[in-house]
C-alpha cells in the first residue's frame, strides 16, 4: 500500500538509536536541572538575602561581599534567634513525641476494629481540619487563659495536637490498610498479644507510614503561626512568630527576614532529606490499595 509523505515516520538517517536514547536522557536530565532551579530558586533567594548587606538587598546580583552582621542582629533583641529557635524546637518534638504514638495507635484501631456508627468516627475525626483556625482559637484562648497556660509550651503542643493528631491519623490509616492482617494473626497464633504483635510485627512494617506522618507532622508543627501569635507572649514566641519582629516603622528588614528565614527552612530541608526513602515509600503505599 502506498504511504503519502506525511505518514511515513520520520528517520533521521546517520544517527543511531543509540545516540538518539543519550540526547534523550540528557534532555530528561536538562529538565528535571530547570524544574529544580525554579524550586530552589525561592530558597538560593533567601540564603543569598541572609548574607547580603542591608544595600544589596534589592539588588538582583550574585556577587557581592557577603556579611554576617544579619546573623549578629538576629541573635540580639528584638529578635532573639536562639531563644525563638529553642521555642520552636522544643515545641515541635514535644509535638511529636505525643502526637506520633496516639497517632499510631489511633490509626491502627481505626483500620483494625468495627465502631458503632461505622466510619462516622474517623470521618468526624477528619472534619476537625476543616474547621478554619479563627473559628476555634477564641474558646482556646479562654480555656488557656483560665488553665494559665497561655506563653507556655504545654498551651502551644496541646494547640498544636489538635489539627497534627488528626491529620497522621488518617495517613498512617491509609497505610495500616495496605498491611494484610494475617501477619498480625499468625504472630497471636504462636502466642503473642495483640499488643505485642502490633508492637513488634506491625509498626516495623509500618515504618514508612510512620515516617512519612512523621515529616509531614513535623513541618505542620514547626511552621504554625497562627496559634503561636495569638497564644504565645515573650517566654515561648516560635521562630515564625519572630519573624513579625522583622516589621517596623521603617519597613521590612527583608536581610533580618531571610536570616530567620533560613533557620525555619533548614531543618525541614535536613530532616526531609535522611527520611526521603521512607517518605517516598509511605506516600505511595498509603495511596495505593
Amino acid at each position: 500500500m502506498n504511504t503519502t509523505p506525511l505518514e511515513r515516520p520520520i528517520v533521521l538517517r546517520g544517527v543511531s538509536r543509540r545516540t538518539i536514547r543519550r540526547i534523550n536522557h540528557r534532555l530528561r536530565k536538562l529538565a528535571v536541572l530547570v524544574v529544580a532551579l525554579l524550586w530552589l530558586s525561592p530558597v538560593i533567594w533567601i540564603a543569598l538575602t541572609a548574607f547580603k548587606p542591608k544595600v544589596d538587598v534589592f539588588s538582583l546580583r550574585l556577587f557581592f561581599r557577603p556579611t554576617l552582621a544579619n546573623f549578629v542582629a538576629a541573635i540580639h533583641e528584638p529578635y532573639l534567634l536562639w531563644d525563638r529557635l529553642a521555642s520552636s524546637s522544643i515545641v515541635a518534638f514535644l509535638t511529636l513525641a505525643i502526637a506520633i504514638p496516639i497517632s499510631a495507635t489511633a490509626a491502627y484501631a481505626f483500620s483494625r476494629f468495627r465502631f458503632p456508627g461505622g466510619s462516622l468516627w474517623s470521618v468526624g475525626l477528619l472534619a476537625t481540619q476543616f474547621l478554619p483556625p479563627v473559628i476555634v482559637i477564641i474558646p482556646l484562648f479562654v480555656l488557656f487563659r483560665n488553665l494559665n497556660l497561655l506563653d507556655s509550651y504545654a498551651g502551644l503542643v496541646i494547640a498544636n495536637l489538635s489539627f497534627v493528631v488528626p491529620y497522621a491519623v488518617w495517613i498512617m490509616k491509609g497505610y495500616f490498610d495496605t498491611l494484610p492482617p494475617d501477619i498480625e494473626e499468625a504472630a497471636q497464633v504462636d502466642g503473642a498479644s495483640r499488643l505485642r504483635a502490633f508492637w513488634d510485627v506491625v509498626l516495623p512494617l509500618a515504618r514508612p507510614g510512620i515516617a512519612t506522618a512523621t515529616i509531614f507532622s513535623f513541618v505542620i508543627s514547626w511552621n504554625e503561626f497562627f496559634y503561636a501569635l495569638i497564644l504565645t507572649r515573650d517566654r515561648t514566641v516560635t521562630l515564625p512568630v519572630a519573624l513579625m519582629n522583622a516589621r517596623n516603622e521603617f519597613g521590612s528588614e527583608w536581610e533580618i527576614i531571610a536570616m530567620l528565614g533560613l533557620f525555619i527552612t533548614a531543618p525541614m530541608l535536613i530532616a526531609a532529606r535522611y527520611i526521603q526513602r521512607y517518605f517516598t515509600k509511605g506516600l505511595i503505599s498509603g495511596a495505593v490499595r
